[in-house]
């Protein structure tokens, strides 16, 4: 690595709300986009593409309510294609959309590979070269600061080096403030990236950067390595999700870049805030956020093997490449019949602090979980039900309801395909009953409506929970419809997450005794901050 290329800081342009916007399963409402543009504000991020006001309405509205929203950190980012084939560039519908969006930035992409000049484009190489200046031109005229896109720029440079350096030429020649290296089909390997856009620094004074797909599952180093040879702006997408296999993962390449090179990109400390940012945008994506996540991941620092976690006890850098803290994220212990005495402890030591590995009542804890793994429990993701079995094997607990029946009724709607069920409960706080019903499109669903309504009436809160996961599992096969089942349920409140279990040869009473355990951690979370405040 050459070391007089590396850049002292890195601007982030993150393509969630356009490039990202284009994965499966993903679309973002005008709010949502406004959401999203203001957490990666906070987080200092440089630039926000928010999308082509030259497609469709709601980008057009997006860009009109934006100018609303005060920013203190992130520049928001119109984006569009050159000017079409053959035509003035000022009588082109979509750059006029792009001035329209009024945004002090542009993003412009145009073709570099001469394969997608002549057969996608069907156009000549030089009617190509026309189409990039004259739509860079005619944007820094009226006023705009461009970037420009260069698409499939490593395949066309392999193909003809020379035509693709041209159209590079074109667009600073016009007048472009950055010129972007675009792995479009995530095929180039990250050396030949690093090499390429070596060259190109070299070559020229305008800024250069990269923009990398996951083809490969090597966008993130393709795009490391880009910085190594003097890039300077980095796109991506925060969780990198995308096209195809998705975007470079902003949330891997930030920390890569601050924490291994030194390199800037947010502003100072704000590297803290990227956990709870990530977590942030997958919620209003409506995406569940890949656990095993580097960095931002709940398990990015979680230990379960008990020599692994008796070594991070003692010192963590045994097993972890960097503090969770730095990146706001968290250490965590899986719980488990091979996690040892240390995990453990470290877990009672919350509720307890003098209990050590010799206390008798650890002993009871651990002897408590292997009898409970071995009918069927899993703790390692259940955090929730597992620090209940702490409280009450402590005595540090108190249950917020008592059940007195719960029933469940299935039936075969006449009309239609669909399954309806009713449930019935019957709880007691303090003395007063409560007994609701609950309709839902399953017998889980039912009792899960009728239990919110019910301890609804004396603690408000549990309305805003929703279960963000559902899970089961058949533990023993053999037995037929008389195995037993685990459900593991995942629930979020907006602040926090948590996971709970339930085993039982009843798919209905295992998921009773993992949503009971989900809303009582719900229970006690609000208790403490009660308490705290």
């Amino acid at each position: 690595m050459d070391k007089t290329l590396l850049p002292e800081t890195v601007r982030i342009f993150d393509s969630t709300l356009r490039d990202g916007a284009q994965g499966e399963g993903i679309s973002f409402s005008v709010q949502d986009k406004i959401y999203i543009v203001r957490a990666l504000d906070e987080l200092g991020i440089s630039f926000a593409e928010a999308g082509n006001p030259g497609s469709n309405p709601k980008d057009i509205e997006f860009f009109t309510e934006i100018k609303k929203v005060p920013l203190k950190n992130i520049k928001v980012v119109a984006f569009g294609a050159t000017r079409r084939k053959n035509i003035p560039v000022d009588e082109d519908v979509n750059l006029k959309s792009l001035l329209a969006a009024g945004t002090e930035y542009v993003c412009v992409f145009g073709k570099t590979w001469d394969f997608q000049v002549t057969e996608v484009l069907r156009t000549s190489l030089e009617e190509n070269l026309k189409m990039i200046a004259d739509t860079v031109r005619f944007l820094t005229d009226s006023g705009r600061k461009v970037f420009y896109d260069a698409e499939h720029f490593f395949d066309g440079y392999f193909s003809d080096p020379e035509y693709a350096v041209e159209t590079l030429k074109a667009a600073a020649g016009a007048g472009a403030v950055s010129l972007i290296l675009c792995d479009t089909n995530g095929g180039t390997l990250p050396g030949k990236i690093r090499d390429v856009t070596e060259e190109m620094v070299r070559r020229f004074d305008v800024p250069v950067g990269i923009h990398c797909h996951n083809d490969m599952n090597m966008a993130e180093a393709a795009s490391v390595m880009a910085v190594e040879a003097g890039a300077v702006q980095v796109q991506g997408t925060l969780l990198g999700f995308g096209e195809r296999c998705g975007n470079a993962n902003l949330s891997s390449i930030i920390p890569a870049l601050e924490l291994k090179y030194g390199v800037k990109c947010l502003p100072e400390g704000n590297i803290k805030m990227l956990t709870a940012t990530a977590r942030y945008v997958a919620e209003i994506a409506n995406v569940t956020l890949d656990s095993s996540m580097p960095f931002v991941g709940v398990n990015a620092f979680t230990h379960k093997a008990g020599m692994h976690v008796d070594a991070v006890h003692k010192n963590p850098l045994a097993y972890e490449q960097i503090s969770p803290e730095s990146v706001g994220n968290e250490r965590s212990f899986l719980l488990s019949e091979v996690s040892g005495r240390s995990a453990i402890i470290d877990k009672i030591k919350k509720f307890d602090p003098w209990v050590t590995k010799d206390s008798p009542i650890t002993s009871q804890i651990i002897n408590k979980i292997k009898e409970l793994e071995c009918a069927g429990y899993q703790f390692e993701g259940a955090g929730g039900s597992f620090e209940l079995l702490v409280r009450r094997n402590l005595g540090k607990y108190r249950p917020f309801f008592k059940l007195h029946y719960y029933k469940v009724i299935g039936e075969q709607a006449v009309a239609g395909d669909n399954c309806t069920a009713f449930a019935q409960i019957k709880i007691e706080v303090d003395g007063e009953i409560a007994v609701t019903a609950g309709e839902g499109d399953g017998p889980v669903h039912a009792l899960d409506i009728a239990f919110r309504r019910a301890l609804g009436r004396f603690y408000p809160s549990v309305k805003h929970i929703r279960l963000k996961d559902f899970k089961v599992r058949v533990l023993d096969s053999k037995s037929a419809t008389a195995a037993k089942v685990r459900v593991l349920i995942e629930t979020s409140d907006g602040e926090n997450m948590w996971s709970t279990v339930g085993v039982s040869s009843d798919l209905i009473e295992a998921s009773w005794l993992a949503l009971t355990d989900s809303f009582e951690y719900k229970l006690i979370l609000d208790a403490e901050k009660r308490f705290l405040i």
